[in-house]
C-alpha cells in the first residue's frame, strides 16, 4: 500500500509538471507574439539583472552594454516571466526524477523516462539560450516549441496510470493509425512554428482563399531554408512575400490534411473502443482538433488578434495532450485491471 501511495504522489508531480509545462509553451507563444523574445537580450539574465525593476534604476548601463537593444520595461517582462515559469518547471523535473530513484523498487514504478526529463529540459534550456544570443533564429525557436510539447507529451504520459487489459483486435488499426496522427500533428505543429517564427501568420489575409485565390504567387525555394547564417536578426522577419505566402499556405494545406486524419481517427477509436476512456480521449481528439480548426479561421478573419494567437498555441498542446490520452488508452499493458489508487 506504501508503494501504491508513492506511484499516486509520482503521478500527482508529473500532472502538476505538465500543467506547469502548458503554461510555459503558451506563455512563450504570448512572448513571441508580443514582440518580446529580445526583451532581454542576455540569458539567462536581464541586462544582467534577475529582474526587469532592477534595470529602471540602471537605464544609462544597459544602454552602454546593449546600444543595439533599448530597454522596454513591459518586453523585458513578458521575457523573464517566461524565464521564471520555465526554471519552475525544471526544478519540478528534477524533483520528478528523484522521486522515481527514491520509488524505484516499485515495479509499476517509470524508471527510464523521468531521467531522460533532465537532459531534455537541460537541452531546452540551452534552446531558450539560443533563441536569444542567436536573435529568434526560427530553426532555434521552431525547435525550442517542439521540445516544449515534447515535454509535455512525456510529463502528461507519466501522469497518466496505464490501463491493464488486452487490447481488442477492433482496436488495433487505431492504435497504428494513432501513432501516425501523432506524427503528422508533430509536423504540423513544425510548420506552425516555423510559420509564427518567419512572421508569416498575416501572409494570406482571407480565408478559405490566400491574396485572393486558391494558389497564390508562392516562392517555396526561399521558404524552408533552415539556416541562413549568424548574425542576422529575424525579429519582424526577412523573408519576402512570396516565401511567407509559401509558409502560411503549407500550414494552411497542413491544417486540412491533420483535421481530416484525426477525425477519421478519433471517430474510429470512438465506434472501436473497448473502455470508456479510450471512447472519452477519442472525443476530446475530435474536439480539440476542430476547435483547433476554428481558432486558425477566425485568426484570419478577425485580424491577428494577441489573445486568439496565443489561444491557437494553447489549442496546439491541448491536441497533444488528448493525441498522447488516446496513445495511453491504445496501448494498454497486458494483464488483469490493477486495482485504483485512491487519493
Amino acid at each position: 500500500m506504501l508503494a501504491s501511495s508513492r506511484l499516486l504522489w509520482f503521478r500527482r508531480i508529473a500532472r502538476l509538471a505538465a500543467v506547469f509545462c502548458a503554461v510555459v509553451v503558451v506563455v512563450g507563444a504570448w512572448v513571441r507574439l508580443t514582440d518580446a523574445g529580445l526583451g532581454c537580450p542576455d540569458w539567462p539574465g536581464c541586462y544582467g539583472h534577475i529582474h526587469p525593476a532592477q534595470v529602471e534604476d540602471r537605464i544609462d548601463d544597459a544602454s552602454a552594454a546593449f546600444p543595439d537593444r533599448p530597454f522596454d520595461y513591459q518586453k523585458a517582462l513578458h521575457e523573464m516571466v517566461h524565464r521564471y515559469i520555465a526554471t519552475t518547471l525544471g526544478l519540478l523535473i528534477l524533483a520528478l526524477a528523484a522521486f522515481a530513484f527514491w520509488n524505484r523498487r516499485d515495479p509499476g514504478q517509470p524508471r527510464v523516462l523521468p531521467w531522460l526529463l533532465v537532459p531534455l529540459v537541460v537541452t531546452q534550456g540551452l534552446l531558450g539560450m539560443w533563441t536569444v544570443t542567436l536573435l529568434l533564429k526560427p530553426l532555434i525557436v521552431t525547435l525550442h516549441l517542439l521540445g516544449g510539447l515534447l515535454t509535455l507529451s512525456l510529463l502528461w504520459w507519466l501522469s497518466l496510470a496505464p490501463e491493464r487489459r488486452e487490447r481488442k483486435a477492433a482496436e488495433r488499426p487505431f492504435a497504428r493509425l494513432a501513432i501516425l496522427g501523432m506524427a503528422v500533428v508533430a509536423v504540423q505543429v513544425s510548420l506552425g512554428g516555423w510559420t509564427s517564427t518567419n512572421y508569416a501568420a498575416a501572409a494570406c489575409t482571407d480565408f478559405p482563399t490566400c491574396q485572393g485565390g486558391w494558389w497564390p504567387q508562392m516562392d517555396f525555394g526561399d521558404a524552408f531554408v533552415l539556416w541562413r547564417g549568424l548574425g542576422i536578426d529575424y525579429e519582424g522577419g526577412v523573408l519576402d512575400a512570396p516565401a511567407r505566402v509559401a509558409i502560411h499556405y503549407t500550414h494552411r494545406i497542413g491544417a486540412y490534411l491533420t483535421t481530416v486524419l484525426l477525425l477519421v481517427l478519433a471517430a474510429g477509436a470512438w465506434r472501436r473502443g473497448q473502455t470508456t476512456g479510450t471512447q472519452a480521449a477519442a472525443i476530446a481528439v475530435g474536439l480539440a482538433v476542430l476547435l483547433q480548426m476554428l481558432i486558425g479561421m477566425n485568426l484570419v478573419w478577425q485580424g491577428w488578434p494577441l489573445w486568439l494567437g496565443t489561444a491557437h498555441n494553447g489549442g496546439a498542446a491541448l491536441l497533444v495532450l488528448a493525441m498522447v490520452t488516446l496513445l495511453r488508452y491504445l496501448h494498454p499493458r497486458p494483464g488483469t485491471p490493477a486495482p485504483r489508487l485512491r487519493a
